[in-house]
C-alpha cells in the first residue's frame, strides 16, 4: 500500500496545502460496541431508556451527538468492512449474513483500509478487540481452515490478520464470542493453544484455549486499550480501532455488574460496556491527549432482539430501539440507526448535536479531510467526510443517498426524508418477515417519510410512485458504478448484485 498512498499523499499536499492547524494529526479512537441499540444510551433515549450510561452521557455533554447515523449493514461483519474500507460490503462476495471464526479474509491485501491510510500519514495504529472480518489461519494440512477448526495449527503464523491491513498492533479474537475459536490472538500468533472444547452460547461448541472465558474478554479489551494509550508519545499521532465484544451474545456480565441495571442481564452488560468506555476515555485524559483526540463511540448495528429479551425490558420501560421500528438484522431503522457520539474538544462544541445523515463508511473520507490529504480515487468509494458537521457546518456530498442492507441481503435507500425498502417485511428477523408479509399480501416494497414517520408505520409505496422511481434509479446507479460518490467507475467484486431479494411480485 505504501507506494500507492505515498504518491497520492504528495499530490494532495501540493494541491490542498497544509491542513488547518487545529486539525493537525489528531489522535483518533474509534470504539465500536457490538449489537447496541440507539435507545440503550441514556442521553439518546431519556424518556424510554432505563439503563444508566454515565460515561457515554458525559461524552455527549463534552462533544456532539449525531441523531441520524447509520451502519452500512444491520449485522456485524458487513458493517466492519464498511468502516475500515469506506466501501459497502455488498460490493464483495458477502451478499448475506456474516463470516465465522474460521472464515477466510473479506478484505483483500490490495484494498486500502483506514489503518493503511493513517499509517502512511505517520500514525501508530492498533486494533484491539473483535475482528470478525476473516483471517488466513495456519493449518496442519496446508488446506484452508475447516469450519470446525480441526486442522488449525495453533502454533503457526497467521498469514492474514489485522496485522496485515495497516495495524501495527492487534490484540483480540477472530470473531464473536458465540463463534469458535475461543483464543486470543496477538499480531499474527495465537496466544497459547486451543486444546479443549467449550460452549459459550447455544449449540456453538468449539476449540478453546483452556483458560479462555467469555466473561473476561470485555475487561481485557479495555485493559489492553488503556495499555496502548499509555504507551503513546505526544509527538506521534495514534489511531486505535476498538471493536468491543459487548453487549453481543453471550451475555457475559462480570459479577460486579450483575443486577446493576434492573433491566435484565442485557442492561447490566450495557452498563459494563459503558464502564469500559469510561476507562478508555479516562486513559486519554490522564495521558494529556484529551484536547486533540477524536473519540468516537458507536455500534455495528442495533440491539439484537433475541439475547436481550426485549419484551421483558420493554415491560420495565426500556426500549432499546427508542421510538424506532425493528432490531438488529432489519432494514427498519432499529436495525441500522445507531448511537454516534464524537468528542474532540479542540474542534467540536460541547453539548452540540447534528441531525445530518451519516454512514459508518464515512470514517475514511473524514480522516482524509481532517488531515488535508486524500487517498486513491478507487478506494473509499462510498465514504463522505462528516468533518463539516463536526464544525457545525453542512456536509457537502456527491453521494445522493445512503444504502442500507439487511442480514438476508435486502436493500434500502435513504435520501433526505425519503426511505425506500426493497422488502415486503422487516428484511431481517423481526416479524413480519418476508414470508409473513407475503402471506398477508403486503406490497413488494415500502416507502416512508422519515421526517413525519420515523417509526415507519405508514407505507407510502403506492401513493408516491415518482419518489419510488427516483430512489430506485439512484440505487441502481450506485450499484452499477461500483461507487456512490463522484469519481471514475470501478468494478464490484461480483458480477451480479440482486436488488430484489424477495422478487418484484
Amino acid at each position: 500500500m505504501s507506494s500507492i498512498l505515498g504518491s497520492w499523499r504528495l499530490a494532495a499536499i501540493l494541491l490542498l496545502g497544509v491542513a488547518e492547524s487545529w486539525a493537525a494529526e489528531p489522535n483518533i479512537i474509534y470504539i465500536l460496541a457490538d449489537d447496541m441499540g440507539v435507545g440503550d444510551v441514556q442521553v439518546l433515549n431519556p424518556e424510554r431508556g432505563k439503563i444508566q450510561t454515565p460515561h457515554m452521557d458525559r461524552l455527549a455533554e463534552e462533544g456532539m451527538i449525531f441523531t441520524d447515523a447509520h451502519t452500512s449493514s444491520a449485522v456485524c461483519t458487513p458493517t466492519r468492512y464498511g468502516i475500515l474500507t469506506g466501501r459497502y460490503n455488498w460490493r464483495t462476495r458477502l451478499q448475506t449474513f456474516v463470516l465465522w471464526g474460521y472464515s477466510p479474509p473479506l478484505i483483500s491485501k490490495e484494498r486500502v483500509t483506514v489503518a493503511d491510510f493513517l499509517k502512511e500519514q505517520g500514525y501508530n495504529t492498533a486494533a484491539i478487540g473483535k475482528w470478525h472480518l476473516g483471517m488466513d489461519l495456519p493449518t496442519t494440512d496446508g488446506k484452508p481452515a475447516a469450519n470446525n477448526g480441526n486442522n488449525v495449527d495453533w502454533n503457526g503464523v497467521i498469514e492474514d490478520s489485522p496485522f496485515h491491513h495497516g495495524f501495527d498492533y492487534f490484540y483480540g479474537i477472530s470473531a464473536s464470542l458465540d463463534m469458535p475459536p475461543y483464543i486470543y490472538i496477538e499480531n499474527d500468533r495465537f496466544l497459547g493453544e486451543a486444546t479443549v472444547k467449550k460452549n459459550f452460547w447455544k449449540e456453538r461448541t468449539g476449540w478453546a484455549e483452556p483458560g479462555f472465558e467469555a466473561v473476561d474478554v470485555l475487561p481485557e479489551i479495555g485493559r489492553k486499550t488503556v495499555e496502548f494509550i499509555r504507551k503513546q508519545k505526544k509527538d506521534t499521532p495514534f489511531f486505535a480501532y476498538v471493536p468491543l465484544t459487548s453487549p453481543h451474545s453471550p451475555i457475559s456480565v462480570a459479577p460486579e455488574w450483575q443486577g446493576k441495571s434492573g433491566v435484565e442481564p442485557y442492561g447490566d452488560f450495557v452498563m459494563q460496556t459503558d464502564h469500559v468506555i469510561g476507562q478508555i476515555v479516562a486513559a486519554v485524559d490522564e495521558a494529556g491527549f484529551g484536547e486533540n483526540t477524536i473519540i468516537v463511540v458507536t455500534a455495528d448495528n442495533g440491539c439484537s432482539a433475541n439475547p436481550s429479551d426485549y419484551q421483558a425490558m420493554e415491560a420495565k420501560g426500556h426500549y432499546s430501539s427508542a421510538e424506532l421500528r425493528g432490531f438488529k438484522s432489519d432494514l427498519w431503522e432499529g436495525g441500522h440507526r445507531v448511537p454516534f457520539i464524537v468528542r474532540w474538544p479542540s474542534v467540536v462544541e460541547a453539548g452540540s448535536k447534528s441531525d445530518q445523515a451519516i454512514c459508518l463508511t464515512d470514517l475514511m473520507a473524514t480522516c482524509a479531510d481532517i488531515l488535508g490529504t486524500s487517498y486513491p480515487e478507487t478506494e473509499g468509494v462510498d465514504s463522505v467526510s462528516f468533518l463539516p458537521a463536526l464544525k457545525g457546518e453542512k456536509i457537502v456530498s456527491t453521494r445522493n443517498g445512503i444504502v442500507h442492507h439487511g442480514i438476508r441481503g435486502h436493500f434500502a435507500y435513504r435520501q433526505g426524508k425519503w426511505k425506500l425498502l426493497l422488502s415486503k417485511g422487516s428484511g431481517g428477523w423481526t416479524k413480519p418477515t418476508e414470508k409473513d408479509a407475503a402471506a398477508s399480501g403486503a406490497p413488494i416494497a415500502q416507502l416512508y417519510d422519515m421526517e413525519k414517520d420515523p417509526s415507519e408505520t405508514t407505507n407510502l409505496y403506492h401513493s408516491h410512485p415518482e419518489v419510488v422511481a427516483q430512489l430506485l434509479k439512484q440505487l441502481e446507479e450506485d450499484v452499477a458504478r461500483g461507487r456512490s460518490t463522484a469519481g471514475p467507475v470501478v468494478s464490484n467484486d461480483v458480477d451480479e448484485i440482486v436488488l430484489w431479494k424477495s422478487g418484484k411480485e
